[in-house]
Parts: C-alpha cells; structure tokens; sequence
C-alpha cells in the first residue's frame, strides 16, 4: 500500500515539474522545476530499493541542472527577474508546508511502520567482495 500511494505521489510530483518546466516563461522557475523533477525521478529509484541510483540520480543530473541555473543567474539579468510579486503569500506558504509534511510522512511511514527487530539484508554478504565489487554486482544483476 505505502508503495502504490508513494509512487502516485511521486508520479504526480514529478509530473508537475516537468510541466512547469516546458510552461513557464521565466527561466530561473524552469530551471528550479527541473533540478526538482530530478531529484522526484530519484524517488523512484529509492522506491525500487536502489540506494546508490537514486543519489547518483540525485549528484549527477540536479548537479548539472544546478550548474546551468548558475549560468543563467549569470547570463540573464537578475533584477529584472525578481520584479515578480506573489499574490498570496499565506496560501503558498500553506501549500509548501503541506507538501514538505506529506513528504516527511511518506519518507517516514515506512520506517515508523516496520518493527526494528526484523530487519534482515536482502541481498547475501559475500567475504573477501568490498563495496564496490557488491554495487556492481547489485548493479548489473537485480538493477
């Protein structure tokens, strides 16, 4: 159930940024929505149990999206971008505060649902194979 509801939220978020993305006229926005339709999409991999892809996903793709807002914020005129005023405040702080606290629940259901005591690894430590001879063989087997 935990994993159906996360991913529609997921989906739902993920999908909204990108329409932010290819709807809005100021770049700054497009490009915020973009670096956070990144780090949705590494939500999926964390959702499929795939740790070490979903923060490559996140160190990768939203650094290099972060590097292009920074080129932005370099070529565009800054001032005559800020001039945009918001028309309710109260509501948008409402509306991010509900989603961040939706997030945490999501992030934190899980974990506050599972009993600690049965906590057992999935995949067979094999000795004598370090980490990254695991996430290889994680990689190119399960993944």
């Amino acid at each position: 159930m935990f994993e159906a509801i996360a991913f529609y939220t997921f989906s739902a978020l993920t999908l909204a940024m990108f329409l932010i993305v290819v709807t809005t006229k100021n770049i700054l926005y497009a490009l915020s929505a973009l670096a956070a339709g990144m780090i949705f999409v590494s939500g999926f991999f964390f959702l499929l149990g795939a740790e070490f892809l979903g923060v490559v996903q996140i160190v990768v793709y939203t650094g290099a999206v972060i590097a292009l807002y920074a080129f932005a914020m370099m070529f565009f005129d800054a001032q005559k971008l800020q001039n945009d005023r918001i028309e309710n405040p109260k509501l948008l702080f409402l509306l991010v505060g509900l989603g961040a606290l939706l997030l945490v629940l999501i992030v934190v259901a899980p974990i506050v649902a599972q009993n600690l005591s049965q906590i057992s690894p999935q995949i067979p430590v094999n000795e004598g194979v370090g980490n990254v001879q695991m996430v290889g063989l994680v990689l190119f087997t399960k993944f």
